[in-house]
């Protein structure tokens, strides 16, 4: 079930640096919101932040808090583990495991997660992950395959399949299509449009126009300089964002003038 996120005042550090810095912003359920912005400006730590993933990095630590539908993620108790079972994330470059077949790629998170499951719920697992995905019937008479042997769209949508196959609240998109080809890129797309009825989608583009395409609201991410942490100048509906943005440096940005 779609949850809400709300992030106040949130401070992410690793170790002295502070990379981002004051962020306070709502994530409405069933819905895609879009994070742009210039590189280095803190768009995929930010993200991290919502499921405790920037965690992994020595020394990392946040300040402020991050709701989900009221519950504080970094609440003391709270599992880490147990916040990315709720908030599954899609990295930039597709990564299916080479050793894994496209059937053992799409039970992984499950497998991992519910160390037995039956053979029928493990392939009615790996079907129902696969169709949410519209990747179904492109496979389903290569299970045995290697997820490797898939092209570069097939295995970014079998990574999502991954992701929703142990039913998240969330799901965040770091660049997702950011090595893909145009083709395989609109199929991506489409396939965001399908997942807002299910879960809150959070997604991190360079691309504008693919900002505008897939999202409802924009947040709008900039750096002052090398060396500054990243802050959040504005967000909106994507719409007003890109007719009508509060901050000359959002329209800089959307036009090319900067970024």
């Amino acid at each position: 079930m779609a949850k809400r996120i709300d992030v106040n005042n949130l401070n992410v550090y690793y170790r002295a640096f502070c990379a981002v810095e004051g962020v306070s912003l709502a994530i409405e359920p069933h819905s895609v919101t879009a994070l742009i912005g210039p590189s280095g400006c803190g768009k995929s730590t930010f993200i991290r932040t919502i499921n405790r993933m920037h965690e992994v990095i020595p020394g990392a630590r946040v300040e402020g808090e991050v709701l989900m539908d009221g519950i504080d993620l970094y609440a003391p108790g709270i599992d880490p583990v147990a916040v990315r079972r709720h908030v599954g994330m899609v990295f930039q470059r597709p990564n299916p495991f080479p050793t894994m077949t496209i059937a053992e790629n799409a039970l992984a998170g499950t497998r991992l997660n519910n160390r037995r499951i039956s053979k029928a719920d493990a392939e009615e697992v790996v079907e129902t992950s696969l169709k949410a995905a519209n990747l179904w019937e492109e496979v389903k008479d290569r299970l045995d395959r290697p997820g490797s042997s898939l092209s570069g769209g097939q295995q970014q949508r079998l990574c999502i399949a991954r992701a929703i196959a142990i039913k998240p609240d969330v799901l965040l998109m770091d660049e997702p299509c950011s090595a893909l080809d145009p083709i395989s890129t609109l199929a991506i797309e489409d396939l965001i449009a399908e997942l807002k009825s299910e879960y809150t989608i959070v997604i991190v583009t360079h691309n504008m126009q693919q900002a505008a395409r897939v999202s409802d609201r924009t947040a709008f991410f900039n750096i002052a300089g090398a060396g500054k942490p990243g802050k959040l100048i504005e967000m909106n509906a994507t719409s007003v964002i890109f007719s009508s943005p509060a901050e000359r440096a959002t329209e800089d940005y959307i036009s090319g003038r900067f970024g």
